[in-house]
């Protein structure tokens, strides 16, 4: 990762002489040459992109030039250290500061002497650049193409494997049973598991479904709370035997249950959670994946066995992957049918493999892949197999793409990655390469969905609008990621063997590692480990995460500012924090997430100038959470995300650059005033919860219309909590408050009127509406003609409304219909099967009348033949409604 290095450290470099230019007096002009230095090593190191890798000395050589870019961005961020002291102190004393001016000196030299360094690395290496060039094939190979996001394909022969596993989970004995699925690295194990869980069929015929990642180095009390938490949100400092205990005693009282343990290497895991289940005749049952027969067969001897793809299935999986909706040219089926063959069978193998084809028109380009594959590249009997023909999609990459998709396994195993989480995570990294036409948070997404594209990142969990919501690394990339990370000093892991562990503190005290993730089980031996050592100023993010948080806290936390004074990324969600006078010297946080029982964000915090995601999980009571540091002057601040609602302060003089504040999840209504707002026009998302009825419309102050402050906001959440107990509150023209640029909007809890639904159909840029637990209130609803001209979605969850009525040109694009809960609801309009756009209705829990007016949409789509042009699905939950309703006889 030498070329993300020093694109950092470039725009780090950049970014200083712009924003905080005063901050480097004294050594302006040698930070410039160095700026200057580093771009020829820039162009340098993209010129040796050629070189193959694996070029004797190359990879010796390129953890050489990181190893200086690392020393040159050390040594700037300790003197900015100095120079933010310095800057801080009182105007009289700062230019008769005598030991400031001498380290200035100092600095200025060291910079220099790095230069020279660099220069050194260019005269050394320029010679294995010249003799060791190769044909690169991106430079041939068309970039993929785009693709919708929407083209969600199931593995070809799944719906047999399925029905089999569900038939089985269903009936049979009354009894506690186990299915176990086995079978090979990559053949789709955990996908047939989730395509199982996820089913309609097995969500009504279970009264608690859960999914637990259990992996090689499973911990047992992480399992147990896993499944705890999905009863109870009491998990602090339980013993395994207490956790047994209580999950035993909720599943004696509640229905039946499906746990589901996905790869498993550990026979033992069977025996405590054997425990947790009561004995009876409610027929609860255990689903488990596992890559070994031995391990599956402690839970049942009776195997459900995966098996390898046909060549048929094979060659299918492959058109689909690659051309989607698309039709595969005849001149392709050659060298397709043998790329299909050369997989072996394996899904996994054909997923990636579609990944580099992608792009690839012609059937010159098929042939290339075909004859690089080898049947030696994809043996089922190696997992390191696996490597090589991830490889090929993995070389076509950016290096800034590389990075990210390494970056994915900081993460546990077996992981759902939060999209927003891990883009805020890249670009604190600084993955992310500057672009003038894009935020840093639109170029992340652009890197995101071309790694899905390319197959290198499985999609879990969509949002209504098609946006990834979750994602996650299949087991086998994984490890390829690992392996590739720590050959490329990316990240090391620590992992919960005692042995292993102090082998990496070893190796930590003598070499380079920028990054380090670890599971909360070992924070506390880590951390007294190293609390007595010298600082480790190498490492710059610190990523401690558990599948859920422990709820613990760990004294040696207090010592992390000695560990790593120059820590810029910390992630502490999983382990209960406190703050210390020390925290606040670690100023080059750009990313902080943490838990603990606060009721207040203390002014000091206001020092992170540096800061750019704020991440708070508060376990107080408290209905609030205030924040007393002066957010508006910390000019970097992008998102700030809470639990709880936030009490904002009010905004003091403005310093010249206004506040980049995207995100506010969520604030109180107290603080929806204008003068908040008005520092606030950065904004495109934001949640106000709180009594949003009582304070932000049935008073006389601003309320809601301060919200037209906001000329960027893209997404609005509105969650009133209580009842509000007065006269009828309704609407105000939201067209003249909402800002144009509104696209996502929700209310929750508000009790409107129904009519004042056209109010909303006058928000032109309203793509999704999200209407859940009685926002709107009443028996009858009828859709006036012309609005909501731009709705994609409509969600409407838990209401008492009786009658809809509406025409097609009520929702002229709508491509979705969510209905949830909607018990009373007798009537839906007919003329939403004429919406030529309609894509999905989706209902769940509705009256039978409902669904049957469904059905009849449905048929209709089918005669007029919509369905070929765009596709339509319908959904029902329970599936017991989802059969045609007898004739009576």
């Amino acid at each position: 990762m030498t070329e993300v290095a020093v694109n950092y450290l470039v725009e780090k470099l950049l970014e200083l002489g712009r924003e905080n230019v005063e901050l480097i007096t004294g050594v302006q002009d040698d930070v410039n040459n160095l700026v200057a230095d580093l771009q020829i090593l820039k162009a340098f190191l993209k010129d040796a992109s050629k070189i193959d890798r694996d070029t004797q000395g190359w990879k010796q050589s390129l953890k050489e030039i990181r190893n200086v870019l690392y020393k040159a961005e050390d040594s700037v961020d300790k003197f900015l250290d100095e120079a933010k002291q310095h800057q801080d102190t009182h105007k009289a004393v700062k230019w008769i500061d005598i030991p400031y001016w001498s380290k200035v000196r100092n600095v200025a030299k060291e910079i220099q002497s790095i230069r020279n360094k660099v220069k050194d690395l260019q005269v050394k290496y320029k010679p294995l650049l010249e003799a060791t060039q190769l044909d690169n094939l991106s430079s041939t190979t068309p970039q993929p193409r785009q693709l919708t996001l929407s083209d969600e394909d199931d593995v070809v022969g799944f719906e047999e494997e399925a029905n089999t596993v569900i038939d089985r989970l269903i009936n049979g004995s009354k009894s506690l049973e186990s299915v176990p699925i086995v079978g090979m690295p990559g053949l789709g194990k955990s996908t047939l598991a989730r395509k199982v869980y996820k089913d309609p069929r097995i969500n009504f015929e279970f009264f608690s479904c859960i999914w637990v990642n259990v992996s090689r180095s499973y911990n047992k009390t992480e399992v147990l709370l896993s499944i705890l938490k999905n009863f109870t949100k009491s998990l602090d400092n339980k013993s395994d035997e207490k956790i047994t205990e209580e999950i035993y005693s909720f599943l004696e009282k509640g229905g039946r249950c499906l746990i589901v343990l996905d790869d498993v290497w550990d026979g033992e895991v069977m025996n405590f959670i054997e425990k947790i289940f009561p004995k009876g005749d409610k027929g609860h049952r255990i689903m488990m994946t596992s890559r070994q027969n031995n391990v599956a067969s402690a839970f049942n001897k009776n195997i459900h066995r995966l098996n390898l793809l046909s060549h048929d299935n094979s060659w299918l999986l492959l058109k689909k992957k690659v051309f989607r909706k698309e039709s595969c040219s005849s001149d392709l089926e050659e060298p397709g049918l043998s790329i299909a063959k050369k997989c072996n069978g394996l899904p996994l193998a054909i997923v990636v493999i579609a990944g580099a084809l992608l792009g690839c028109k012609t059937k010159r380009e098929w042939e290339f892949v075909n004859r690089n594959i080898g049947e030696h590249l994809i043996n089922p009997d190696t997992e390191d197999s696996c490597s090589r023909f991830v490889r090929m999609s993995y070389d076509l990459l950016s290096y800034d793409e590389k990075a990210c998709f390494l970056y994915c396994a900081t993460f546990p195993r077996g992981f759902d990655i939060p999209t927003w989480k891990l883009i805020r995570l890249w670009i604190s990294e600084g993955f992310i390469p500057f672009d003038k036409n894009l935020t840093p948070e639109e170029k992340a997404e652009e890197y995101l969905n071309d790694l899905t594209k390319k197959n290198l990142v499985m999609v879990m969990n969509w949002t209504a609008d098609d946006q990834i919501k979750t994602c996650r690394i299949h087991d086998m990339l994984y490890e390829f990621c690992k392996k590739e990370a720590s050959e490329d000093d990316l990240f090391q892991e620590i992992t919960e063997e005692p042995s292993q562990c102090a082998g990496i503190l070893r190796q930590l005290e003598s070499d380079f590692c920028r990054r380090l993730c670890i599971n909360s089980s070992i924070l506390t031996y880590f951390l007294s480990s190293f609390s007595k050592k010298p600082p480790m100023e190498l490492v710059r993010s610190f990523l401690c995460f558990t599948s859920e948080p422990t709820g613990k806290t760990d004294g040696h936390l207090k010592t992390i500012h000695k560990v790593f004074p120059l820590i810029k990324v910390l992630n502490l969600e999983s382990v209960k924090f406190s703050f210390t006078n020390d925290f606040y010297r670690l100023v080059h946080l750009r990313y902080i997430a943490f838990s603990g029982d606060f009721k207040f964000l203390p002014e000091r915090f206001g020092k992170f100038w540096n800061l750019e995601t704020l991440i708070i999980h508060t376990i107080t009571p408290e209905s609030t959470f205030e924040i007393k540091a002066d957010i508006w002057n910390m000019l970097r601040l992008r998102h700030l995300h809470t639990n709880a609602p936030a009490k904002l302060p009010l905004p003091g003089a403005p310093t010249g650059r206004e506040s980049c504040i995207q995100t506010l999840c969520t604030i109180a209504p107290q603080s929806c005033t204008k003068k908040i707002f008005s520092r606030a026009r950065a904004l495109r998302k934001l949640g106000i919860q709180g009594k949003v009825v009582a304070d932000l419309l049935g008073s006389k102050a601003g309320g809601l219309g301060d919200l037209a402050e906001l000329k960027r906001l893209e997404n609005l959440k509105l969650i009133n909590d209580g009842q509000y107990i007065g006269r009828v509150i309704t609407l105000p023209n939201l067209v003249f408050i909402f800002p144009k640029t509104l696209r996502k909007l929700t209310f929750s809890g508000t009790s409107f009127e129904w009519s004042d639904m056209s109010k909303l159909g006058q928000l032109e840029s309203l793509e999704v509406l999200k209407l859940k637990e009685n926002a709107f209130k009443g028996e009858f609803w009828e859709t006036e003609l012309g609005g909501f001209s731009s709705l994609l979605v409509l969600w409407i969850e838990r209401t008492d409304l009786k009658t809809w009525q509406a025409s097609n040109r009520s929702f002229p694009c709508l491509k979705r219909i969510f209905l949830k809960s909607c018990e009373n609801l007798q009537q839906i309009p007919e003329e939403l099967a004429d919406i030529p756009e309609l894509q999905e209705m989706k209902l769940e829990n509705t009256n039978k009348v409902v669904v049957k007016a469904a059905r009849e949409i449905e048929s209709k789509r089918k005669k007029n033949k919509l369905e070929s042009s765009i596709g339509f699905k319908l959904t029902v939950f329970p599936p017991d409604s989802d059969a045609d309703p007898q004739p009576s006889h």
